[in-house]
């Protein structure tokens, strides 16, 4: 099984790559996970993503396509995985089919999570993250039991720079003019479907079971 989760930043993404990935037991890859990580190793390609990054911008598409076709390629994609935040361009979408025919694969389901801009806003501007140990929380919805402070392993927890509004609404417009076009290009092959990620994250995921269950009837 070889998904791709789709959606504006802020769409609930990687809420709902988490249960995907625990129900059907696949890796979740996300190329912003794998970023995130190379900058706090302060490596040369996480140095160069971050310029990109605190600026609202998409990292180049030769640095991305790089780094998750090293991802691909490793055992745990062997019967299946999830992408979470790759392809983001119509380029990248080209070089990820190029790069699963050589491997012999191709995608299975595109799920596109649709949200609402002001919904959007509003979550990634009350999202924190600890930097120590990862965990997420929303000030609206999952706020930390002390303000600040991350409940799992006590460190602070802050507001990430491109969760700020001035950059969550340049990431918008960005995601409007480069990944929009990818619903076309996946609805062309019929592979793509929509779920409203408006809903609570435990109705949408149920509605993403029921595509995925489709999936499973057809093979």
């Amino acid at each position: 099984m070889r998904l791709l989760i789709m959606g504006a930043p802020g769409a609930g993404k990687g809420t709902q790559a988490k249960l995907i990935t625990e129900k059907y037991n696949i890796p979740h890859i996300s190329s912003g996970d794998i970023f995130r990580q190379e900058i706090k190793d302060n490596t040369k390609d996480g140095q160069l993503a971050n310029k990109y990054i605190i600026k609202g911008q998409l990292v180049p598409d030769e640095l991305t396509i790089s780094v998750i076709s090293k991802r691909l390629q490793k055992e745990d994609c062997n019967h299946g995985f999830l992408l979470d935040g790759f392809p983001r361009t119509i380029k990248q979408a080209h070089a990820l089919d190029q790069l699963l025919a050589k491997l012999d694969l191709k995608l299975d389901l595109v799920i596109n999570l649709n949200v609402s801009k002001d919904l959007i806003i509003k979550r990634l501007s009350g999202r924190r993250v600890c930097l120590k140990c990862g965990a997420t929380y929303n000030l609206n919805t999952n706020p930390p039991k002390k303000e600040g402070i991350c409940d799992r392993c006590g460190d602070t927890i802050i507001l990430r720079d491109d969760d700020k509004e001035e950059t969550v609404k340049m990431r918008l417009d960005v995601y409007e003019n480069q990944t929009k076009p990818l619903i076309k290009y996946y609805s062309d092959q019929k592979i793509l479907v929509h779920v409203d990620g408006n809903l609570n994250f435990r109705d949408t995921f149920k509605e993403v079971v029921k595509f995925i269950g489709d999936l499973d009837g057809k093979h």
